[in-house]
C-alpha cells in the first residue's frame, strides 16, 4: 500500500509544463503578465533585449533559453 499523500493527487499524464509550447492551443496568444515580468527579469540578468510582442509559446521558449543561460529557474 502506498502511504505517500501526494500519490493520489499526481496527474497520470504529462503536465502542461511538459507539453511542447508549439503544441499549446493558446500558444499564439500574447504572453501572460507573469511571463512578461519573469522574462524581463531574465533578459536584464542575461544582458539581452526584452521583446514585449512575443506569444505565449515564444515567451516560454525564450524563458527556457534564458534560464539555461542565467542558471535561474527549474533547479532553483
Amino acid at each position: 500500500m502506498n502511504t505517500d499523500p501526494k500519490a493520489n493527487t499526481t496527474p497520470s499524464g504529462p503536465s502542461n509544463a511538459e507539453k511542447d509550447p508549439d503544441d499549446w492551443t493558446t500558444g499564439a496568444e500574447s504572453m501572460t503578465g507573469a511571463q512578461a515580468s519573469y522574462l524581463k527579469t531574465l533578459c536584464e540578468e542575461a544582458g539581452e533585449d526584452f521583446d514585449p510582442n512575443l506569444s505565449k509559446a515564444e515567451a516560454s521558449k525564450r524563458i527556457d533559453a534564458l534560464q539555461s543561460k542565467t542558471g535561474r529557474g527549474r533547479d532553483h
